[in-house]
Parts: C-alpha cells; structure tokens; sequence
C-alpha cells in the first residue's frame, strides 16, 4: 500500500490542466472497513494536503457521528477521491474532478483494500461512476433510494457543501431516514 500511495502522490498524468498543479490527496490503509469517495479536493485541502480540511469535511463529519480523530484514522476510514488534484474554478463551483484519475488509481487502491465493508459515495460523479446503469437520473433519486445499494454495501450521499443547503432543506428526509442509517453503520465498524 505504501508504494501506491507514494505513486499517487507523485502522480502528474494531468498537470497541464491544474491551475494550481498537481498535489494528489488520498489516504487509505489496507485495515480500513470503509471508503469514503468525494469528488475532488478544493483550494483549501490543495493548501493544507488533509483531506476533506475545510467546510464540507466538517459536515460530512457530523453526518458520519465521528470525531475528527476517528475520521482521519486511515486503519478505519479511506478517503479517496475522483480526482486526486484541485479541478480548478467553474461558472457555478470547482470543476468536475480530472477524468483521468479514477480509471488510473481506483482499482489499484480497492484491491489493496481487502476489508472493505462500507462504500460511501459523496457526489454524483462518484455515484454514477460506481453504481454504473444503476445510478438513478438524478442525484436526489439515487439518494433517495439508497436502500436499493446497501446490498452491495454502497451509501449514496450528496456532497455536505455549505451550497447544498437548499438541498438539504427541500429533502428533509435526507435527515430523518438516511443519516440515522450512515451512522448505524459508520459506528458498527468503527
């Protein structure tokens, strides 16, 4: 694991299209019994090298019922994103993570994953990359219908942005029915 890990952060395969160059952020560990898939790191975790070290990592903290000890645990939790670089700056966010980096670097880290029992997919880019012709048409849909993944020990989520609020507000059943459901099974394996 540890020469992956090291081939992943010295990994440049798109660094013309980085504004801010390439610093691949991942952490894992082969203990870990749960993968958290975000879509890619902002300015703010492209500055600090942590992931999920800002606002929304704070969010989905709380969603998950963990500390922050807990959450950087790489034996427990592996943070892994689509796209291991800062994407840059778009019309209406950051842009989508690089396409080149989940078929690069996903099934390298999954198979050095063995203990895998919990597979969290933050975004639709992470939910139609995995869940394939399964992924419903919108990204409220397939979170909505979460029950239909837990089989395959997938939980679909939407990313924990402060710009999500209106979403969270229009879908209070985000908080009634899957949060509680994340963190049973967050806290089972922790």
């Amino acid at each position: 694991m540890d020469d992956l890990l090291y081939d992943i952060r010295q990994c440049a395969i798109c660094s013309e299209h980085l504004p801010l160059g390439p610093r691949p952020i991942v952490a894992a560990h082969s203990d870990a019994k749960i993968i958290i898939i975000g879509q890619a790191p902002g300015t703010s975790v492209h500055k600090t090298g942590i992931p999920w070290d800002d606002p929304s990592g704070r969010q989905l903290r709380k969603w998950l019922g963990v500390t922050d000890e807990q959450f950087y645990d790489e034996t427990k939790i592996a943070l892994i994103p689509m796209g291991f670089c800062y994407s840059g700056k778009g019309k209406t966010g950051d842009l989508p993570p690089r396409p080149e980096c989940a078929p690069q670097w996903h099934k390298p880290l999954l198979n050095k994953l063995p203990n895998i029992e919990l597979v969290i997919l933050i975004g639709m880019y992470s939910q139609k990359y995995y869940l394939k012709k399964k992924a419903k048409k919108t990204l409220t849909d397939t979170v909505a219908n979460y029950k239909d993944y837990l089989p395959k020990n997938y939980l679909p989520l939407p990313h924990p942005s402060p710009r999500n609020r209106f979403w969270l507000t229009k879908n209070p059943w985000f908080d009634v029915e899957v949060l509680p459901e994340l963190r049973a099974r967050v806290k089972q394996l922790i």
